[in-house]
Order: structure tokens, then sequence, then C-alpha cells
């Protein structure tokens, strides 16, 4: 089963390919800008994340694929990577997979060149853990 931090993490992947959640009941599109802040997510994320969660998930889904967020947490949805882009993907936790990997429509994914998404960096905490470190050599 695939949980809300799963799910949040996966969308904040495919976020910041610009990949946007389509809400429900034709509420339009929803694409965080920015996605992560002071090693968190973002307000604008955190609004985001409340319009998908005022239907539950219903009828929310990422652009390019048919599971709705309400669907992906459910206990038949599980959350895993992407063997073709690395990137996070639901999979069903019975079956086979029949839907293709959401950076299926992206034209310059995968791009081994560029930075791959990633989730949110405390930099307070990075430079503390490099100060350690110095300090231990």
């Amino acid at each position: 089963m695939a949980s809300q931090d799963q799910v949040r993490d996966f969308l904040a992947h495919w976020f910041q390919l610009g990949k946007p959640v389509v809400l429900a009941e034709g509420r339009g599109e929803c694409l965080p800008d920015p996605i992560f802040q002071n090693g968190r997510y973002s307000q604008a994320f955190e609004d985001c994340w409340h319009r998908i969660m005022v239907t539950s998930g219903q009828d929310c889904y990422l652009k390019g694929t048919s599971q709705s967020i309400a669907t992906m947490l459910s206990p038949a949805w599980d959350v895993t990577p992407c063997a073709r882009c690395e990137m996070p993907i639901v999979i069903p936790t019975a079956g086979t997979m029949t839907e293709l990997c959401p950076c299926n429509d992206l034209t310059t994914w995968p791009n081994t060149e560029a930075p791959m998404p990633r989730t949110a960096v405390d930099n307070q905490q990075h430079l503390t853990d490099l100060r350690q470190r110095l300090r231990a050599v």
C-alpha cells in the first residue's frame, strides 16, 4: 500500500518534470511552484495537496496516468522506481502493470545529462553533516 508520504513524494518528483495533477470536478490542473522550500514541501505544494484531498483524491490524477490519487492510496497499489527512467511509478500490488510510465509522453525524458528530480534537501542539516565529517578528518 502506498502511504500518503509516498504519494506526495511521487507527485513532487513528477512536478519537477512539469507534470501537473488534473483536479476533480473540472477544477483545472495543479502544478506548484516552487515544490520545496527550506528543506520541506513549499506552501504551494501544500496548497495543491489540499486541493487534491478536498475530494480525498477521487478523480484527481497525475496527467498522463489513469490511477486517481485515491486509488494510489488504496492497499491495491504501491510506489516503486520505473525500470526505464528510475522515476517513481505506481504499480498494482497484485496482477500486472498495464499502463506505461508517466515519462512515456515526455519527449526529453529520460535524460541522463540532466539532474534527476529528488526530494527536498534540508540545507542546514546537510551543512551540519559536512561540518561533522570535516571535523572527523
